[in-house]
């Protein structure tokens, strides 16, 4: 099944102004997108898809440079918070909690915040103080089909 949003207000104002949109939310038959506990609401790993492809490959510091890094980060965050509007029902109702961003990189590479900054700038450009988090950025020997970034998050609605 896939989903898209029709949501209206100022995230989504703010969304469509940076020249984006949601991008639809499909299920993987795997495991849920999303799993509300509570008032939260845990968001599963977004790759950086878009259209059905995968946007990029490779270890961030090797095959894949600092910049790019950040630009399949800012796609993943896109994705995840296409599941967390989903979620709460609608772009204009989500608040993010908490950011884990994971960095295919070298052990020499050190700058995985640096690609998750752009994962958090887009959260707060779009949500505004709703799209303050807490925040973690780590490196790891690879992610799943080979992806540079993968984010998971926490959000709750508002």
């Amino acid at each position: 099944m896939t989903r898209s949003h029709t949501t209206s207000g100022a995230a989504t104002e703010r969304l469509q102004a940076l020249g984006l949109s949601l991008p639809a939310v499909s299920d993987n038959p795997h495991f849920v997108n999303h799993r509300s506990i509570d008032s939260s609401v845990h968001v599963a790993g977004q790759l950086p898809f878009k259209d059905g492809k995968l946007l990029g490959t490779g270890i961030v510091g090797r095959d894949v440079d600092l910049e790019t890094g950040r630009e399949l980060a800012r796609h993943a965050a896109l994705n995840a918070l296409a599941v967390a509007a989903d979620a709460v029902g609608g772009l204009d109702h989500v608040r993010i909690v908490q950011m884990l961003v994971f960095v295919a990189s070298t052990p020499e590479f050190g700058l995985q915040s640096k690609v998750a900054d752009a994962a958090s700038d887009l959260l707060v450009e779009v949500l505004g103080e709703n799209g303050r988090h807490a925040r973690t950025a780590i490196g790891v020997a690879s992610l799943p089909l080979h992806t540079p970034v993968e984010i998971q998050m926490v959000c709750t609605a508002v």
